[in-house]
């Protein structure tokens, strides 16, 4: 658990890393909130860090800023221990939700897992929100996820700006790796970020940050690499994949890596429709490759580990 000197006295970052996304938890006089919830291997100890933090406080209300499995994947931890809990998640995938579909949610496409949730209300872009004693506007934040939402709060500049804008990056652009065409609406989104202006920025992975000129910078620089060079992202995008069921697993056999990526529908878009003149294995087995070289993982014999 993390508490930010640069941010207002009742929020509380819970930094988590990248196979859960971070926690925000804004206490109040009456109610508190809780912003994303990680992913579902993590969910105990979200829960725990959670408790810790609201010494016996109940959590009244939890907000998703999108529906990536690290960021909503705890839901259902949270809602079986606080029964009256009140769900709010982006309007875009809520029917969803509601039905539980785990392919139209991204859950099975990405070969990633998510325990079925409920929600109460959706989060609007052009309302507000009341989350502790604050008011924070919903603004719409599409580019990394069509139906994200970033939330502002303009009386301390407090910008939760979940995987739209990172202090080096911003998340995988997912509509892309559907043909969609998605890297216009990252740089509407970066545009509008600068517009707001926040002192202070929470980002979906990695430590608070107030230095908004430069990584809105570095945002750009990268964002124009992927306009120029769509293929980067592509590898990117698989790469990040397959670190992040290392991230999950930890450790797996290469077979059962390769595996996993052949049953992976995201995985296999990719490759039918950016590689498939190469051998999927060989394809594959390079994307592995450089995670080692790049220190992201270990071989050990026929075993990938995580590393880092």
């Amino acid at each position: 658990m993390q508490n930010t000197p640069m941010l207002p006295p009742n929020i509380t970052v819970l930094e988590r890393g990248w196979l859960s996304s971070n926690n925000i938890l804004i206490t109040g006089r009456k109610t508190t909130a809780l912003i994303d919830s990680g992913y579902c291997t993590h969910a105990p100890q979200t829960l725990a860090l959670v408790q810790a933090a609201l010494q016996g406080r109940p959590l009244d209300v939890l907000v998703n800023t999108h529906l990536h499995s690290d960021h909503c994947g705890g839901n259902a931890v949270l809602q079986a221990h606080y029964p009256a809990l009140q769900t709010l998640i982006p309007p875009g995938l809520s029917a969803h939700v509601r039905d539980w579909d785990p392919d139209a949610l991204t859950f099975v496409p990405t070969g990633q897992n998510c325990p079925p949730f409920s929600f109460d209300a959706a989060l609007v872009p052009g309302t507000e929100l009341s989350l502790g004693d604050m008011t924070w506007q919903v603004h719409a934040a599409p580019g990394h996820d069509t139906h994200s939402v970033i939330l502002f709060e303009p009386a301390s500049l407090t910008l939760v700006s979940a995987d739209a804008l990172w202090e080096r990056g911003f998340g995988v652009v997912f509509p892309e790796l559907e043909g969609i065409e998605a890297f216009t609406a990252v740089g509407d989104t970066l545009d509008l970020i600068e517009r707001l202006a926040p002192k202070t920025v929470i980002p979906g992975h990695g430590p608070a940050f107030s230095d908004l000129e430069t990584a809105l910078s570095t945002a750009r620089k990268r964002l124009a690499g992927f306009v120029y060079q769509p293929a980067k992202h592509i590898t990117y995008a698989a790469k990040v994949l397959l670190k992040f069921k290392l991230l999950e697993a930890q450790s797996l056999s290469q077979s059962a890596l390769m595996t996993w990526a052949d049953t992976t529908p995201y995985f296999r878009l990719i490759f039918n429709t950016h590689f498939a003149d190469r051998e999927f294995t060989v394809w594959v087995e390079q994307l592995i490759a450089d995670l080692v070289r790049s220190g992201a993982a270990v071989r050990e014999g026929l075993t990938i580990k995580n590393l880092g």
